[in-house]
């Protein structure tokens, strides 16, 4: 599938896990106390000869969002590399699909909430947990996010987590304390007094303070618990935008974009195989649209993979030439264009530095970023970024933008865009470019344009999305042609928007 994750480009950023009292310590805050409880009896105990018995239902998923979760967290890996990876190995393979979407599920949540789940686990600690605990932190966390967040029921999440520390050679010695607080966790809840608790507990205080500075503390909280929330499903279409709504279950955003509610496999839903559509959120379809019409004309897609970008500019007549420094994230993209019948140029360069013996009518730059308008659908930035990400990108990004600008030929359109909600990576690039570039000049976005709402546009006329952008009733996103002929309604999809930056330049001829 298509996607528009950002890591063309981007230096090694540090990926140590996060630290402070937010989230996933287990040595940080209030620790535990050892009550004396009976142990909670359960499928997997151990047999008088030392042996396991057979795994319990549910155990499988919930031993790899574990080990999901421990990469990320512990080892600084990104979430959909290490499901991928998990999913590819013999015991993901084993999974039956709801367990793959449980396992899955678990270790979003986490991700996205382990500071309030991390605050009510530790209301009922009092000690400090010792280093050699192994992986009782994070069984915890999950099955706090089962019994707060999922609804698990708690003998489920109590009883699994019970065999989940027994199973763990350094954690065993804590199954009274897991039972004990778990059951605690259970019926006290998270103790939250407002929505705005969970947006500071969650997100990092660094990030928070930025949003603040940029966006007004308002706009941050706003931002905060959009983000904080699952993205829907977003489709691109090569045509008939209406048709594959009314096929799927969705609607039609106002930009053109499929919305659809997130549920089983993607590769399973109609149109997939016959490259009917790529999946790309509504955000980050919309700067390819800024370049308007470019039937005909030489375009160059810079830092291209996974090419849903890519995608829309073939679909809309371009001559494309993509280019990613990347030959493995190419092949991705060379996949993806394969399945979706499409074709173009790729050459693997450095686009900061790439110098053809051409000039195109049309650039487009989706520069790498830190990725923080992207949340929703990467909680794992919560725990992999730092402060100091974007200082490091800011010079990259600069590079990337001056030779861009070289590449469009005068009249030429160029387009630079980010999914980063950080003015630095996006306003602030824009506005010293303009001022050091003589030979051009913004063309401001207007509403309406594409689809864009008033909302979405800056005063200079650029385009900035925030996560709780485009809100969506329920009522707008079921089918009516589904609800007349007797389908089972699908979910509503959610309301919001990737965080986006884009502004349109144009070269004087």
């Amino acid at each position: 599938m298509v996607g528009d994750t950002r890591s063309q480009q981007r230096p090694a950023s540090p990926v140590k896990p996060a630290t402070g009292d937010r989230i996933d310590s287990p040595h940080k805050g209030p620790a535990f106390r050892k009550p004396k409880v009976q142990k909670s009896p359960g499928a997997g105990q151990r047999s008088a000869s030392g042996g396991s018995q057979r795994e319990a239902p549910g155990m499988a998923a919930r031993q790899l969002a574990v080990n999901v979760l421990v990469q990320v967290l512990n080892r600084g890996q990104s979430l959909d590399e290490t499901l991928a990876s998990a999913f590819a190995s013999d015991r993901g393979l084993a999974l039956e699909p709801r367990d793959r979407a449980l396992a899955r599920l678990i270790a979003t949540t986490v991700l996205r909430r382990s500071g309030e789940l991390g605050a009510a686990i530790r209301t009922h600690l009092d000690k400090p947990l010792p280093d050699d605990c192994g992986r009782l932190w994070t069984i915890l966390l999950s099955a706090a996010a089962q019994l707060l967040v999922l609804e698990t029921p708690p003998h489920a999440a109590i009883n699994l987590a019970v065999e989940q520390v027994r199973a763990d050679r350094e954690a065993a010695r804590f199954d009274g304390l897991t039972n004990a607080v778990l059951r605690r966790v259970n019926e006290r809840g998270l103790g939250l007094t407002s929505p705005r608790d969970a947006a500071r507990l969650n997100i990092p205080a660094w990030l928070f303070a930025r949003w603040s500075e940029a966006y007004g503390a308002e706009t941050a909280y706003r931002i905060a618990e959009a983000s904080l929330c699952e993205a829907a499903l977003d489709l691109t279409v090569k045509s008939d935008p209406q048709k594959w709504a009314e096929i799927l279950g969705g609607v039609v955003l106002p930009t053109g974009t499929v919305r659809i509610a997130a549920s089983g496999r993607i590769e399973d839903l109609p149109g997939y195989q016959d490259g009917a559509w790529w999946v790309q959120d509504a955000a980050a379809a919309l700067p390819a649209l800024l370049l308007g019409k470019i039937s005909g004309q030489r375009v160059a897609d810079l830092c291209a993979a996974p090419g849903g970008k890519t995608a829309q500019l073939v679909s809309a007549g371009a001559h494309v030439t993509a280019v990613d420094l990347r030959p493995e994230r190419l092949k991705r993209l060379d996949q993806n264009m394969a399945r979706l019948a499409l074709s173009c140029e790729t050459i693997a360069a450095d686009a900061g530095e790439w110098a053809p013996e051409r000039h195109f009518d049309a650039v487009l730059l989706d520069a790498p970023c830190t990725a923080t308008g992207t949340i929703r659908r990467h909680p794992d930035i919560l725990h992999l970024k730092r402060e100091s990400d974007a200082a490091q990108l800011e010079p990259i990004q600069a590079r990337l933008l001056a030779n861009a600008a070289r590449l469009v030929r005068p009249g030429g359109t160029l387009v630079y865009c980010t999914c980063s909600l950080d003015l630095s990576e996006g306003e602030w690039h824009i506005k010293d470019f303009l001022i050091d570039t003589e030979n051009f000049e913004r063309h401001p976005i207007v509403a309406g344009e594409a689809g864009i709402d008033a909302e979405w546009i800056t005063p200079e006329g650029d385009l900035r999305t925030l996560p709780y952008h485009l809100p969506l009733q329920a009522s707008e996103a079921v089918s009516s042609v589904a609800a007349d002929s007797g389908v089972a309604v699908p979910p509503a999809p959610a309301g919001g928007l990737d965080g986006f930056y884009a502004a349109r330049l144009v070269r004087k001829a």
